[in-house]
């Protein structure tokens, strides 16, 4: 298992934080702005309600002491008051600073606001503004002076109010999803791991299939997925065993049944040597039905016998190939041979030669009355077995390279072009139908390396 900080949960919980983070942060730009804004708009509100005082007195004057208490409530230098139709009322302290720059609220967009709240958080300096707004408490416009610096001190505070809710909230909801997705996605995938794992070191044992559960998504397909992939794995293991067991009892089986077949064939061949005309007859079919299961019995071992080592030389491939024709049944003339006398390839000779007996007994059984062999490319090595047969069934298409079950004759058991595929196979090449029809079948064989020039002691 991952230690906490490679786990899956330790990654979710980080990414959680960050992704509350985030949005809080771009939260922030608005929230700090609509506070900075609602700050300016209580100084308009609190400068509207000091010139009050003015409005009651009949000069619409105040003494130096009130004038300076009402400027310390609004917290500004100067109040002025602009009345439609009316005068305008002004509070203002004895040596008011030089305004550094105007800010007026009815006159700024939403573009003008953010741009104004980062440079109030950016700067170090103090500013006198001039915050000019329509009044909230009646439709009046005032101007106030004041300093930036206490605007930027509780926009500060703000912004770690700000901060620290953030963290909680983050803290809080990745808590929460860290919990839910532990629980719904994180244990889950821990138990089919556990079982894969289990499964992996003994298929056999029921404890490694997952518990079955009735959840409806991913996880619960994945669950159901794996416990019937698992039951399958079981199968085709018991089967496999099985088929070993037959292997074995087969190999048993066929050494002595080749040693019976082989003093069959004494006898068959005595009874070729007599002068009755019908008994010859009857040996000769009997001959040729004792080499056809001295013929399945090897191949039959040669297939269960999967511990196939080869033994790769230097030959002759035109020289081998006319060996092929020579025991194809007798019919040498039936086979034409399509390349140089003088190329050769490095490969098991006798393991290559039984693939090339096969393919062409094959085609002999089928019906062709003429097999091709021609070397179609030297790099990589192709070579094309073609005939002018009828064509492999479609049964026979479909089953290909499967033992007893790709024969395309009756009684055929399909061994010899699956252990052709075997035998390409440990070549590191490939054996391949390319087409099949009313016009014959071309066989393609594919072999890793170049064809060249073979010296005068290959064979």
């Amino acid at each position: 298992m991952p230690t906490l900080a490679r786990s899956l949960s330790a990654r979710l919980l980080v990414l959680t934080i960050s992704f509350v983070m985030l949005a809080e942060v771009l939260i922030y730009a608005p929230s700090i702005a609509r506070f900075r804004l609602a700050w300016l708009e209580e100084r308009i509100a609190a400068a509207h309600l000091a010139t009050l005082a003015l409005e009651a007195t009949p000069s619409g004057m105040v003494s130096p002491e009130l004038e300076k208490e009402l400027l310390r409530h609004v917290g500004g230098y100067g109040v002025i008051l602009y009345k439609p139709d009316s005068k305008n009322l002004m509070l203002s302290s004895d040596m008011p600073p030089q305004i550094d720059i105007t800010v007026d609220l009815a006159q700024m967009g939403i573009i003008g606001i953010l741009r104004d709240t980062f440079v109030t958080l950016t700067r170090t300096q103090n500013r006198v503004l001039q915050v000019m707004g329509p009044s909230p408490k009646g439709s009046v416009v005032v101007a106030v002076v004041l300093d930036e610096t206490p605007l930027r001190e509780e926009m500060y505070a703000f912004s770690q109010r700000i901060l620290l809710l953030s963290i909680v909230i983050s803290l809080f909801t990745a808590a929460l999803v860290y919990l839910s997705l532990h629980l719904m996605m994180v244990l889950p995938m821990r138990r089919i791991t556990a079982a894969m794992i289990a499964f992996r070191d003994n298929p056999e044992r029921p404890a490694s299939t997952v518990a079955h559960t009735d959840r409806a998504d991913e996880i619960g397909i994945a669950e159901r997925e794996l416990v019937s992939m698992q039951d399958r794995l079981r199968a085709a293991l018991r089967q496999r065993r099985h088929l070993a067991a037959l292997g074995e009892a087969v190999a048993k089986i066929n050494h002595d049944l080749r040693n019976m077949l082989a003093a069959a064939r004494l006898v068959s061949e005595r009874l070729a040597q007599s002068p009755d005309p019908d008994v010859k007859r009857d040996s000769s079919t009997l001959e040729r039905a004792i080499d056809r299961a001295v013929a399945l019995c090897t191949q039959t071992l040669h297939y269960v016998d999967d511990r196939r080592e080869l033994r790769p030389t230097r030959f002759r491939l035109a020289a081998m190939l006319r060996e092929v024709g020579q025991i194809a049944d007798g019919k040498t003339g039936a086979l034409r041979i399509e390349m140089p006398d003088d190329i050769g390839v490095t490969a098991d000779r006798e393991e290559l030669f039984r693939v090339f007996v096969n393919l062409v007994r094959n085609a002999l059984d089928a019906g062709a009355e003429m097999i091709t062999i021609h070397l179609a490319s030297s790099s990589p090595i192709r070579i094309e077995v073609a005939d002018n047969g009828p064509g492999m069934p479609p049964r026979a298409v479909e089953n290909l390279f499967r033992a007893f079950a790709g024969s395309a004759r009756a009684g055929g058991t399909g061994l010899g072009l699956a252990i052709a595929r075997e035998v390409m196979a440990a070549h590191g090449g490939a054996i391949e139908l390319m087409r099949t029809g009313a016009d014959g079948t071309v066989f393609c064989l594919t072999l890793p390396g170049d064809a060249q020039v073979a010296s005068e002691a290959a064979e």
